[in-house]
C-alpha cells in the first residue's frame, strides 16, 4: 500500500506542469513575492480610488492652495487646492492603463515580428531585421511626437503612438531567443509530427522564450510611464484635468521649491512601481528558466 502511494506521488510530481512548477519556485523568492504584494496593493488602491478617497480628483479648493500634508489632506494639496492623494490614485489608474496597453501593443508586434524573422531565416530574416535597423536609426521620441501631433491628443492615439514604435528591442530579443531554440530537438519532433509553421512558432518556440519576454515586459511598463511623463511635459500626453503619474511629476517639478510634496509623492509611486516590477521580473525569469527545471 505504501509503495503504491509513493508511485502515485512520484507520478504526480513528474507530471507537474511547467507553470505550476514555476509558480512554486516563484513563491520561494521572498523579494519577488513582496514586490507582487506591493504591486497588488497599489493596483487595488488605484482601482478602488472612488471608495478610498472622499475628495474628487479635479475638485478645486482655493482655500486649501498648497497645503502641507495633514489629517484632511494626507499628501497635501497642489497649487489650486486639489487633493494630492486623490490625484495620485486616479493618476495611477491612467498611468497603469497606458503602460499595460502600450506594452501589450509593443509585445504583440515585437514578438510576432522577431519570431517570424528568426524562424524564416535567410533572406526574409535579413530584410525584416534591416527594416528594424532603419527604424532604430530614426529618433524614437520624434516619431511619437509626430504621431501625437498629426492624429490628435487622446488616450487611444497615445496607446498606438507609443506601442507602435517601442517594439524594436523586443523584436531583436525574441529573434535571438528563437534562433537558439529552432534547432532544438522539440522543434524537430514537432516537424516530424506534421505541425504547421504557425503552430511551431506560436505553440512551441514563443512559449519557450517567455522568460526573457516577461523580464523585458517589467522594464517596458515603467519606461512607457516615463515616456508619457515627457509627453505630458510637452503638452502632448494626458490632458488636464485628468492626472497621470507622469503629468503629476512634471507639474510638481515646477513647484518643488515651494511645495516639494507635489513631486515627492508622485515620484515615490512611480519609483516603487519601477523597483517592484524589476524585482518581480527577476523572480519570474528565474522561475520560468527551463534550465532550472
Amino acid at each position: 500500500m505504501e509503495q503504491k502511494q509513493q508511485i502515485k506521488k512520484s507520478a504526480s510530481d513528474s507530471g507537474l506542469s511547467l507553470w505550476k512548477d514555476a509558480w512554486r519556485r516563484l513563491l520561494k523568492n521572498k523579494m519577488a513575492v513582496f514586490s507582487m504584494i506591493v504591486l497588488g496593493i497599489m493596483v487595488a488602491m488605484c482601482v478602488l480610488a472612488p471608495y478610498i478617497s472622499s475628495h474628487d480628483f479635479d475638485a478645486i479648493d482655493y482655500s486649501a492652495i498648497q497645503k502641507e500634508p495633514s489629517s484632511e489632506h494626507i499628501l497635501g494639496t497642489d497649487d489650486i487646492g486639489r487633493d494630492m492623494f486623490t490625484r495620485i490614485l486616479y493618476g495611477g489608474r491612467i498611468s497603469l492603463k497606458i503602460a499595460i496597453m502600450c506594452t501589450f501593443i509593443s509585445l504583440s508586434i515585437g514578438i510576432t515580428f522577431g519570431a517570424i524573422a528568426a524562424y524564416a531565416g535567410g533572406r526574409v530574416d535579413n530584410i525584416m531585421m534591416r527594416f528594424v535597423d532603419i527604424m532604430y536609426s530614426l529618433p524614437y521620441m520624434f516619431l511619437v511626437i509626430i504621431l501625437m501631433t498629426v492624429f490628435g491628443k487622446n488616450e487611444t492615439i497615445l496607446f498606438m503612438a507609443i506601442g507602435a514604435v517601442s517594439w524594436l528591442t523586443m523584436a531583436r530579443i525574441v529573434r535571438g531567443q528563437i534562433l537558439s531554440l529552432k534547432a532544438k530537438e522539440f522543434v524537430e519532433a514537432a516537424r516530424s509530427y506534421g505541425a504547421s509553421h504557425a503552430t511551431i512558432i506560436f505553440k512551441h518556440l514563443i512559449p519557450n522564450a517567455f522568460g526573457t519576454v516577461i523580464v523585458y515586459t517589467t522594464i517596458t511598463i515603467p519606461r512607457v510611464i516615463l515616456v508619457e511623463s515627457f509627453l505630458s511635459f510637452l503638452g502632448l500626453g494626458i490632458q488636464e484635468p485628468n492626472p497621470s503619474w507622469g503629468s503629476l511629476c512634471s507639474h510638481g517639478a515646477k513647484m518643488m521649491e515651494v511645495a516639494p510634496w507635489m513631486i515627492i509623492f508622485p515620484g515615490l509611486a512611480l519609483s516603487i512601481t519601477l523597483f517592484c516590477m524589476n524585482f518581480l521580473g527577476d523572480g519570474l525569469r528565474d522561475a520560468l528558466d527551463p534550465k532550472m527545471k
